[in-house]
């Protein structure tokens, strides 16, 4: 059945083209240089052509969508076709930065659809022998890797050579190892195009021990992709340029008079599968559409691969400086307490005094303020600000960008009695994107505040509140209503317009934005 789509179809992206009409799949090629477009319907008459990546959402009989566009539009072509409910396969890399890779991985896992990195070199048969023989043992304790990926052109001015040519090493290199490094560090050389790197040397240390480097240059006077592993008992070099892909060094060191005197050994070609490995990976993709089992290159994978690069290119920006993966990304003040596990978001700061307990979720770029208490269990959106000697229960649940003001008080139980548990009896409350609690103020548990709502210092809530209200008082009744900027409204005929352009209409008590 002809379901697949390919978007983008130039210089990666005709190869990927190829290979899903060699399988007999390819429905649709989606291009905007129509030129590109006539000649592939002069090659393959039977596969639609168009300039509409929103035809190939709206076609229902496409189940896969395989992106091979510049970098930059990855992410909004990938979140477009997940939310449509499509299976996707991006080329390298996943996005250009990670929140945008997180959000892919959690809107293909929340719509059941596959995420798929192309990252090659996984299906190449040379690379998947070599895989066996580490887990075998068969190189020994694995000592050290470096790889080179060289060539002159081709030259780009949207990415450097680290986007452009390391993401297929660093993918091998963490597969082979199975595990993250502790440290990077990268060097640059930048020649032709002020701030973007034609050579990069980046090093990187994991804690079993093994270390490694990437070179890779569009400078170079020849093609070279060459793999060497170092192993305590024999070493491999994968040379993708040679008729023999992989290749065993059964070397051996001795150690006379205490001194290393090396016994060289002649090379032992391997043997491995014939097949192209853009095909092995194409028919991959296909597999899992077919069967729903996670890819081998999937977001999650592609997501590590994009935290080396984003560390190589700030270790590049900082004099080659050393980054610790290992380093939390978010602050928390020495007397604070965190009990793990927990999740706590990039760019997170987390005061004096506070204490977040086990199970608990918090976005990235939150404020808690001091004497703060979060948990268990408790799930905290993003661009959250918590103010001081808070409390915010199992059973509270924050959205994004709201505000909790001062000494502010959730409750989570109608009846409590000291002597009675009543963990069973938690009242779920949910307090809507972008509202504000004021200082002081009681949300009595069971009610939810609606987004942009406004709750006035001291108010006591014994009901829900509907988007965009003010309330005030004890018990807490509207008074009147407020913009998403935080100024209050003024209607006329059922109509309000703000100061910042915003528009409103209320019909039965109830506020929309148009």
């Amino acid at each position: 059945m002809k379901n697949i789509a390919v978007i983008g179809s130039g210089y990666w992206g005709k190869n990927l083209v190829r290979n899903f009409h060699e399988l007999g799949v390819l429905k649709t090629i989606c291009d905007l240089n129509e030129s590109t477009l006539k000649e592939f319907q002069d090659k393959y008459p039977q596969v639609h052509v168009t300039t509409s990546f929103q035809e190939v959402l709206d076609d229902e009989e496409i189940k896969g969508i395989v992106i091979a566009t510049p970098a930059v539009l990855h992410y909004k072509m990938g979140k477009d076709a997940l939310e449509n409910g499509k299976d996707v396969f991006v080329e390298k890399p996943l996005s250009l930065n990670l929140s945008e890779a997180k959000d892919l991985i959690r809107i293909s896992e929340k719509n059941n659809c596959i995420l798929m990195v192309g990252h090659i070199l996984h299906y190449h048969p040379a690379v998947i022998k070599l895989k066996e023989l580490i887990q075998e043992g068969y190189l020994g304790k694995i000592q050290y890797i470096y790889s080179n990926r060289l060539n002159l052109g081709k030259f780009r001015t949207e990415e450097n050579i680290l986007w452009s040519f390391a993401p297929h090493d660093v993918s091998i290199i963490l597969m082979l190892l199975g595990e993250m490094p502790s440290n990077i560090s990268s060097h640059a050389g930048t020649y032709l195009n002020k701030d973007v790197a034609d050579v990069t040397l980046t090093t990187m240390d994991f804690s079993s021990g093994v270390k490694s480097h990437i070179f890779v240059s569009w400078l170079h006077p020849y093609k070279e992709q060459k793999l060497v592993i170092v192993g305590s008992q024999r070493m491999a070099v994968f040379n993708d340029m040679s008729e023999n892909k992989l290749i065993i060094y059964p070397h051996k060191i001795d150690w006379v008079d205490r001194v290393p005197v090396p016994h060289l050994k002649d090379p032992e070609p391997v043997k491995t599968k014939s097949a192209e490995p853009l095909k092995e990976e194409c028919k991959h993709f296909l597999n899992c559409i077919k069967t729903r089992e996670k890819p081998k290159t999937d977001g999650n994978e592609g997501y590590n691969v994009l935290q080396i690069l984003q560390a190589s290119q700030l270790s590049l920006e900082n004099n080659a400086k050393n980054i610790n993966l290992k380093e939390k990304s978010y602050f928390v003040h020495q007397s604070s307490i965190i009990d793990e596990p927990c999740e706590i978001g990039n760019e997170t700061k987390i005061w004096h005094f506070s204490h977040i307990l086990s199970g608990s979720k918090i976005g990235k770029n939150c404020n808690i303020g001091q004497n703060v208490m979060i948990g268990p269990d408790v799930t905290i959106g993003n661009n959250v600000k918590v103010q001081n000697n808070v409390s915010i229960y199992k059973g509270v649940q924050i959205e994004d960008d709201v505000f909790l003001g001062p000494s502010m008080v959730f409750t989570n139980v109608i009846n409590p009695r000291s002597f009675i548990s009543r963990k069973d009896e938690f009242k779920k409350t949910i307090v809507k994107k972008g509202a504000t609690i004021g200082a002081n103020a009681t949300i009595i548990c069971g009610n939810n505040i609606g987004k942009y709502a406004l709750v006035g210092a001291g108010a006591v809530v014994t009901e829900d509140i509907p988007d965009y209200a003010i309330v005030l008082g004890n018990p807490a009744r509207i008074s009147n209503w407020t913009c998403e900027c935080g100024l209050k409204l003024e209607f006329n005929d059922d109509l309000a317009e703000c100061e910042c352009g915003k528009k409103y209409q209320i019909t039965d008590n109830k506020v929309v934005n148009l």
